[in-house]
This record gives structure tokens, C-alpha cells and sequence, in this order.
């Protein structure tokens, strides 16, 4: 390969005559030799054999050469996730060599029977009627190489077959006669006799020339071209062309663990219709759709639903994702214009209540679904439903997905997600978590939703209470739409007498004000009277996930804690990428006595956000508890400098090394807390209470068992024999005694310090 000419850098030019370090295209007098036309589109003498479309609408290529500096791999999904560009393809590389459609994909555009199919070993005619109905039918493009439409857009030739017709590519001679190449995509119709096509047709000229996002096509222009033989006008949509790579394709081309590969993979986990199909990594799934969702959330924001999302209309070029394919979108309040969709994504009550922005997002959990794992009958057996969690490995492993997967794709369309831009966050929420379980980095991030923990619960080395929980935890973020959500912001009663005196007296009562009332409640310990408001307030928001929540935190304070657990479970189901949800169910878990699911979710929380010390010390608590000393202690030294609870943790940290609770000490344990209360430098009343621990421990260690003599004498603050012990244990109740004002206090711990001194003989 060619190294880059370009000063201090270090890669090499590839193929397409672009380095593949820096992006910087190579000098004139170097393209020759890597096979290229200075100036010109493709490879010298390059044939045109590319069978799939592989960028019909990416950014616009203004076919100057030039081409923005580009790292080899860029980000997605906020920047998290780390994805191999794509690069550009050449347009002339993207022509059909010889563009036909297969007969397997013929069926009459009016009654949906097969047509065009062969018979006794004879092939199938592209052109003809349907036995059925007499509807006449063409697969043959109506435009060649060289046409021109409007005296403006030159035909290269045919693209590909799409779901409305025939794809070509084309140039835009006015901009070409300027000095520079416009390529654009044409695409027309299946056949100019199919009404339901014609009218889509119209549709989109009638108002995607308007619709402009940087992650959608861009509509140019309409124009229309009669038909040669029957004097016919067909009409054809002109966008830009993009150069890149649909989902599908990427799928498509993937070899098992490896990357997206030119050459179809020899072995599949999936036969989609036929094709050979390889799941991609989640990670890079999530960020994919964190990256297109603003684009639908675009649409809708202008009443308009894009109703046929699928990997096939999503192209990956470089490192920018472009919905395509506009052919389906129809305007929210559209009544009559003939539906689009496709088995296996569509909702599944689209043909009964009609498309709408909760079926769009459907079909964008779909998509993931089908893209990230082996999703067989994803088209017929579960055209309408998820597999069994248990029967996939990446669902069982990932709860947080599988609950994204359920909510975007739920039965009911009330219960998915109200929005693109909700379904964004948490999925966002979601990509956060498998990336830090993926390489234990935790990504925090503010809430959309929560506030943060109120305080922490379980630093002092017991097991709280309910109400201990329910003070603690996070607390839903006030809607600032609300009515009511000024007047709370003015609030400074603090109290809670006084707060309930106060929202009591207001009516009518919005809903951010009864739930500020609920907590009121709470913060009074009456959780009779805040489920009593809460019931009131269901009525105006039923569905709404925070009733849960605070059903939770009232049951908390019932030490109910199963109904605990579920209302907070439901709440999870609701925010799967809420890390707050999972500390409620994971604290609940915990005092509903399920260890095992308190464990797995408090690891899950403390490696997703350091901003829950709440979580490893009850993940400290579950490891504790089942003789995992190392495990607790782990965890307990990761809560970082910054956090206010980091002396807390330590301390912890010291206990769980003596406690006898977790399982039989070692002189390990012991010489590990000596050294870990030597580096507290704690005031001299903690320093000294934990000096007694520690020699207790020890004193207790050497009576149950002697020593072995081989094992050396260490220090602990005094050597490890039983005399030692006792005089450090000694010295540590006479400091106690002497920072003592209660005189019965400090007569009892001289007390307990002569009890243990060691017996002298005189």
C-alpha cells in the first residue's frame, strides 16, 4: 500500500484513493498508480457488478473530490460506542450490470398473487397480466442508460428493485455543467397501472421536498417521463445519493465475529428471506437507533409517519446514519392513502387502527431485535411477539434490552414509548449499561427522569429499614409543564407538616402537586394518607409509571416489601435504561430476602454509575452474605475519593474484613484491617472504638485456636499473640474511657479494659 504523503501521518492510501488515517485524498499524481481517474468517479476500467443498493441517501455527493479529514473509526450513540466508518461507495460502482427482478419478488401490484414465474423449466415473463385479476405488470426498467428527464437528469442506470419501483442513478446536468457532479437517485414506480403506487407516488411529491433533517433524505425535485409504448407518464422522485451501506447489508455481510465483510459469509445464523444474516454487536444496535430516532422523532414533530422502518432503510455512510426510502411516509391524520408495511416489522395493528407514532417506534424495537440476535420466525411464528427470554442467550444475559425489546414492541400501543426522543434516552440508558458490563467502565448520566439518591441507605454496616430505603431513594423529576410546578418551585416550607398545611389548601390540585403531597406524607411517616392522595391522583394519569413508583415507596414504609419489589419492577419495565429503577428493585430484592437478584442488580447500578453508593454497599451486604469476604471488600474500595460516602466505604471495608458473620478470619483478614486503620487517620474517638473491633476480633481469633508456629508473627498494632492483644485491646478502652463526660460510661469502659489486660505474676 501507498503511504499518505500528507506531514505526520501514518496511514496509507486505500483503494479509492482516500487515506485511510487521515481522509485526505491522495495527490493527483499518486491516483493513477492506486487505480483512479483524477477527477473522475471509479476505478479505471472499474465494471458496474454491484448487486444491492447499498447507498441511495446519504449526503449529498457534490462530486468535487474532496472528502472531510475522518478518523478510521468513528462514534455513535453519543459518542460512546466506537463503529467502523463506511465508506462512500462510488456511484459508478453501485449500477446494476444487468438489473432484473427475481421471480421469487414478482407479485401483482393489485391482488398481491405471484406473477412473472416460470413454468416446466422455462423462465417467468417481466412483463405481462396477472392470471388472476388481468392487472398488468412490469419488471423491466423503463429507463436506459443515457435517458434524460426534464432535460436535466442524466440516466447511468438502474440501482435496484425497491418495495415502489425501480431505483436509478442519475446526474444532474445543471449542477454538472457548473464544474461539478451531482449525483442523485430516481426512483418510479413498480408498474404506472397501480393506483396505490401512483398515489404514494403523488404523496411524496406533494410534501417531502419539505422535509429537511441531516439523518434523512434529501428530496429534490419530482419530474415524470412518458412511456415509449403506452404513452403513459410515470413519475419519479429525485433525491440525493449516498454512497454507503444499509443495516441490512452490514447484517448481511458480517462474518461471525468479525467485520462487515464485501463477500456474503459462508455460514449465517439467520436465513432472512434466503439471505445469509449475522446479528451485530448490541452495543453497536443501540447506537445505530439512538442515532435514527431523532430522525422519526423529526417526522413526527411535523405530523408525518415514516410507517415501513427496516434495516433495508437505513444506510451507514462513514460514520453518519440516513433514513431512506420515503415511499411509505403519510401524514398523521391520513385516513385514506393505502397502507406500507412489511411482515416481521410491521405493528400489528396497523390494518386495524391505522399507523401511528407509537407503531413507527414498533417497528424501530423490531429492527434491533432482528439486527442483534438470531431471530428466526421472526416474519411468521413471531411476527407479533419476542421469543421466550430464556431461548436467547443475549436476552437472557441482557434484562435491561429485553425489557427495551418488550415496552417499544408491547401488544398494546398505549404501552410503548410516548416518543422517539423517550425511547432514545433510554436506550441510551440501556447502551450505557452494556458498555460498562462490557469493559467495567461506568459511563454516568444526569436523568431525565430521577434526581439523584436523596441519601444513601445501608453505610453503616446493617441492613436498613424500609423507610430507611424510601428516604434514600431517587425521587421523579418534576414536569415542569405541569400547572403546579411553578408554585413548587417557590415552596420553602421544609417540614413536612408545614409542606402538607400548605399544597392541602390548594385546589384544584395539579398533578405534580398531589405527588408532592404523597411524599409529604411520607416524609411524615404516614403512608396510609400518602396511598389515600396517590389513589386520588391515579385517575388524571393512569398509566403513568411514577403512580408506581410511589406505590413502591409507600409499601417500603408497610415493610411490604414484595409489593414493593413488584411496583418497582413495573417501573423498570416502564425506564429500562433508569438506573434508579434498578436500585429500587434491587434494595427490594434485598429485604424480600432474594440475594441472588439484589446482587446482580446492585453490580449492575454500581457499574453503571459511581453516583449510587447505595448500591455497593448493599452489593457489598449480598457478597457479604454469602461468604464472598474478598467480593465485599472489592466493591467497597471502588467507591471513588470524590464521593462523600468514601470514609464511610472504608470502614465498611475494615468490618467486613473481621466480620465473623461472613465466615472463619485469617491472619490475613486481620493484618489487612490493621493496616487499613492505620491509613483511616479517623478522629480519635472512631479510630480508637474501631482499635477495640479489631483486637476483639483478634483476641476472639487467637483463643478459638493457637496459632501455628509458622506462621510468623505480624503486627496489628501489637504483635499477633494473645498478651499483645490484650494490652492493645487494653489501650483502646483507655482512650475511649478518656474522651468520655458521662462518669458511669467512663467507669465502665476502665472496666472492661482491666477485664482484658493479661494476668502478670508478681
Amino acid at each position: 500500500m501507498t503511504a499518505c504523503q500528507r506531514t505526520g501521518c501514518s496511514g496509507h492510501y486505500a483503494p479509492d484513493g482516500y487515506c485511510d488515517e487521515c481522509g485526505h485524498k491522495a495527490p493527483a499524481a499518486l491516483l493513477g498508480v492506486l487505480g483512479q481517474r483524477p477527477g473522475g468517479l471509479g476505478t479505471v476500467g472499474g465494471p458496474a457488478t454491484s448487486p444491492v443498493v447499498s447507498g441511495l441517501t446519504a449526503s449529498a455527493h457534490s462530486g468535487t473530490g474532496s472528502r472531510a479529514s475522518r478518523s478510521t473509526r468513528g462514534r455513535l450513540g453519543a459518542n460512546l460506542v466506537a463503529v467502523p466508518p463506511v465508506p462512500r461507495r462510488d456511484p459508478a460502482t453501485a449500477v446494476l450490470a444487468d438489473p432484473q427482478v427475481p421471480e421469487s419478488h414478482r407479485f401483482c401490484g393489485a391482488c398481491g398473487e405471484p406473477v412473472g414465474r416460470g413454468r416446466d423449466g422455462q423462465p417467468g415473463r417481466a412483463e405481462g397480466f396477472c392470471p388472476r385479476d388481468r392487472t398488468p405488470f412490469s419488471f423491466v426498467p423503463k429507463l436506459q442508460p443515457g435517458d434524460v428527464l426534464d432535460k436535466r437528469y442524466e440516466i447511468l442506470g438502474a440501482l435496484a428493485h425497491g418495495g415502489l419501483g425501480w431505483i436509478y442513478l442519475g446526474r444532474d446536468r445543471n449542477i454538472s455543467e457548473a464544474g461539478t457532479d451531482r449525483w442523485v437517485v430516481l426512483k418510479g414506480l413498480i408498474n404506472a397501472g397501480d393506483p396505490d403506487a401512483a398515489a404514494a407516488a403523488v404523496a411524496e411529491r406533494r410534501f417531502l421536498v419539505e422535509v429537511d433533517h441531516p439523518s434523512i433524505v434529501k428530496i429534490h425535485d419530482f419530474t415524470q417521463q412518458y412511456d415509449k409504448d403506452t404513452g403513459e407518464a410515470t413519475g419519479y422522485i429525485v433525491m440525493e445519493y449516498v454512497g454507503g451501506r444499509s443495516l441490512k447489508e452490514l447484517a448481511l455481510n458480517r462474518r461471525g465475529g468479525g467485520e462487515a465483510d464485501s463477500q456474503p459469509p459462508t455460514g449465517s445464523s439467520l436465513a432472512l428471506r434466503g439471505q445469509a444474516w449475522a446479528p451485530l454487536p448490541l452495543a453497536q444496535v443501540l447506537a445505530y437507533a439512538v442515532e435514527i430516532l431523532p430522525a422519526l422523532g423529526y417526522l413526527h414533530d411535523h405530523d408525518l409517519l415514516f410507517c415501513d422502518f427496516k434495516p433495508d432503510n437505513v444506510i451507514h455512510s462513514e460514520d453518519q446514519l440516513k433514513l431512506i426510502d420515503l415511499g411509505a411516509v403519510r401524514r398523521i391524520d391520513d385516513q385514506v392513502s393505502a397502507l406500507y408495511g412489511t411482515p416481521g416489522y410491521q405493528a400489528p395493528e396497523l390494518a386495524t387502527l391505522g399507523p401511528s407514532v407509537s407503531s413507527d417506534l414498533y417497528t424501530v424495537g423490531r429492527t434491533m431485535a432482528v439486527l442483534s440476535f438470531d431471530f428466526s420466525g421472526f416474519s411468521s411464528r413471531f411476527a407479533a411477539s419476542l421469543p421466550d427470554r430464556s431461548t436467547v442467550p443475549l436476552l437472557a444475559h441482557e434484562e435491561s434490552y429485553f425489557r427495551l425489546l418488550a415496552r417499544a414492541t408491547h401488544p398494546d400501543r398505549d404501552r410503548r414509548f410516548g416518543s422517539a426522543a423517550e425511547m432514545a434516552d433510554q436506550i441510551l440508558g440501556v447502551l450505557r449499561e452494556v458498555l460498562a458490563a462490557e469493559d467495567g467502565v461506568a459511563r454516568p448520566s444526569a436523568s431525565a427522569n430521577f434526581t439523584g439518591e436523596r441519601a444513601t441507605f445501608g453505610a453503616d454496616a446493617h441492613v436498613p429499614s424500609g423507610p430507611e430505603i424510601a428516604a434514600a431513594l431517587p425521587l421523579p423529576l418534576v414536569d415542569l409543564t405541569d400547572p403546579g410546578a411553578g408554585l413548587l418551585a417557590t415552596l420553602s416550607a421544609n417540614e413536612p407538616a408545614s409542606v402538607i398545611a400548605a399544597l392541602s389548601a390548594i385546589t384544584p390540585r395539579s398533578v405534580e402537586v398531589s405527588l408532592r403531597l404523597v411524599r409529604a406524607h411520607l416524609d411524615a411517616d404516614d403512608p396510609d394518607a400518602a396511598a389515600a392522595e396517590l389513589a386520588l391522583t391515579a385517575a388524571a394519569i393512569p398509566n403513568d409509571w411514577r403512580l408506581n413508583w410511589f406505590r413502591g415507596l409507600i409499601a417500603l414504609h408497610h415493610t411490604d416489601f414484595r409489593t414493593a419489589l413488584d411496583s418497582f419492577d413495573q417501573v423498570y419495565s416502564e425506564l429500562p435504561g433508569e438506573v434508579a429503577a434498578q436500585l429500587a428493585v434491587a434494595a427490594a430484592a434485598e429485604m424480600s430476602g432474594d440475594q441472588v437478584a439484589a446482587t446482580s442488580r446492585y453490580a449492575r447500578v454500581w457499574q453503571v454509575d459511581r453516583g449510587y453508593p447505595s448500591a455497593a454497599f448493599g452489593l457489598a451486604r449480598t457478597r457479604g452474605e454469602t461468604g464472598d469476604r474478598a467480593g465485599a471488600v472489592q466493591v467497597l474500595d471502588e467507591v471513588p475519593t470524590s464521593s462523600s460516602q468514601h470514609t464511610a466505604a472504608r470502614v465498611a471495608a475494615l468490618r467486613a474484613r473481621l466480620s465473623t458473620e461472613i465466615g472463619a478470619l485469617s491472619e490475613s483478614d486481620l493484618t489487612d484491617a490493621a493496616q487499613r486503620l492505620e491509613r483511616l487517620g479517623l478522629d480519635a474517638a472512631r479510630q480508637a472504638r474501631l482499635s477495640v473491633e479489631m483486637f476483639t476480633a483478634a483476641l476472639d481469633w487467637l483463643i478459638a485456636g493457637p496459632v501455628s508456629t509458622a506462621i510468623p508473627a505480624r503486627r496489628i498494632g501489637a504483635g499477633l499473640t494473645e498478651r499483645e492483644v490484650r494490652l492493645g485491646l487494653e489501650r483502646a478502652y483507655r482512650v475511649l474511657a478518656g474522651l468520655q463526660t458521662d462518669n458511669l460510661a467512663r467507669y465502665e469502659l476502665v472496666d472492661r479494659a482491666n477485664a482484658v489486660r493479661p494476668r502478670t505474676v508478681i
